[in-house]
């Protein structure tokens, strides 16, 4: 049997493989809305045949938006837009579907890949953001508000109101996003975190509210449902945040009741230098996993089902996560399971296209023609 195909449970919740369909900004929103765009996005994508699809980070305030066009979460127009998608997706697919929850911090108020990605001043349709500390993300941006008790707080409360919300709509898990430069890792890191109260300094107190985060969403999110984090393992920048630090906070995490890691790297500095490959962050989630023993999710430039099936057998991760490929191959884990000799859940509108010579590719086929 293919490793890769084999059932995962996380929690209660039992996925029909290892293959994840990560968080991917479309960028399609209205004024938080989930639109037309993600209905076609996320029912193309679940079905696909792979475990667990996550939808792309969301945000738990207007602030806290990469864009002015992100999804977000954070309002009953917003509950009910995504609840319109997520009901016409679930009526022809029963893969299971999460959700990151997100705050970019100082590197929300951004232009659009496409239209530059750009810090947007309020003039251009933007707006202040906020950060753990006043620091710019780059020369001649303006500088982000440093959050005070109040902001934290607020944020605190926008993340557990937005997991109460996800639960209303019936998403099957949550990941909070804690990876990537945005508000969490921004806490995290030594580089972007230069609070002198108990929120900055050690270690122990710039992983403070991001715990403080995470406790807040599982107490809102119901119990059983997995509640999981995306972390950088490391910034890639001499001084920085590291994997030595992400073990200790996957630790705390995990007495915490943390159900999985998402392990990816970089993203909070511009100053960043990565050697890419393919698999080059499996190492960090590996790390993760031998010593804390939490499930975990790899990424990084895999691309082929030889290599997922590895990973997972050779127990470098528990999850592999399929993103840009999937993307470019919304059938991938078709591909993977012929590749591997394994069966993948398919429509039954689309079972005659199984390519002859692969009779048993898709689970519960029976193809009869008159």
């Amino acid at each position: 049997m293919s490793a890769l195909f084999s059932p995962y449970a996380i929690g209660n919740l039992t996925l029909p493989n290892r293959i994840v369909i990560p968080p991917m900004c479309q960028y399609s929103a209205e004024d938080g809305n989930a639109t037309d765009w993600h209905m076609i996005h996320l029912g193309q994508l679940a079905e696909s045949g792979a475990g667990l699809l996550v939808i792309e980070a969301t945000a738990v305030e207007a602030i806290g938006r990469i864009s002015p066009d992100d999804v977000g979460l954070w309002s009953d127009a917003n509950q009910a837009a995504l609840g319109r998608v997520l009901e016409g997706v679930r009526k022809y697919s029963a893969t299971p579907i999460g959700i990151q929850l997100a705050h970019a911090g100082r590197k929300a108020s951004s232009a659009v890949p496409w239209a530059g990605g750009q810090l947007l001043p309020p003039a251009a349709g933007g707006w202040p953001t906020v950060a753990p500390s006043a620091l710019k993300y780059l020369p001649g941006e303006a500088a982000p508000l440093a959050l005070d008790a109040a902001g934290l707080v607020r944020i605190r409360e926008a993340f557990a109101d937005a997991a109460r919300r996800a639960a209303r709509i019936g998403l099957d898990c949550v990941e909070l996003h804690g990876a990537h430069g945005y508000l969490l890792h921004q806490f995290l890191s030594p580089l972007t975190n230069l609070r002198d109260d108990a929120y900055g300094g050690n270690i122990e107190n710039r992983m403070r509210f991001p715990l403080e985060v995470f406790d807040a969403v599982r107490a809102a999110f119901p119990a059983g449902k997995p509640v999981g984090i995306r972390i950088s393992a490391t910034d890639w920048v001499e001084g920085g945040w590291d994997l030595e630090q992400s073990v200790a906070l996957a630790q705390a995490l995990k007495v915490r009741g943390c159900d999985f890691i998402h392990v990816s790297t970089g993203g909070l500095s511009p100053l960043q230098k990565i050697a890419l490959a393919p698999g080059y962050q499996v190492p960090f989630a590996e790390r993760i996993r031998a010593e804390t023993g939490l499930p975990t999710i790899a990424v990084g430039l895999i691309t082929e089902a030889e290599h997922a099936e590895e990973i997972v057998a050779t127990g470098q991760a528990d999850l592999v996560g399929i993103a840009r490929a999937m993307l470019y191959n919304p059938r991938w884990p078709w591909h993977a399971a012929a590749k591997l000799g394994a069966q993948v859940a398919a429509p039954c509108q689309y079972w005659r296209s199984q390519p002859r010579g692969l009779p048993d590719l898709f689970k519960g086929a029976r193809i009869g023609m008159r």
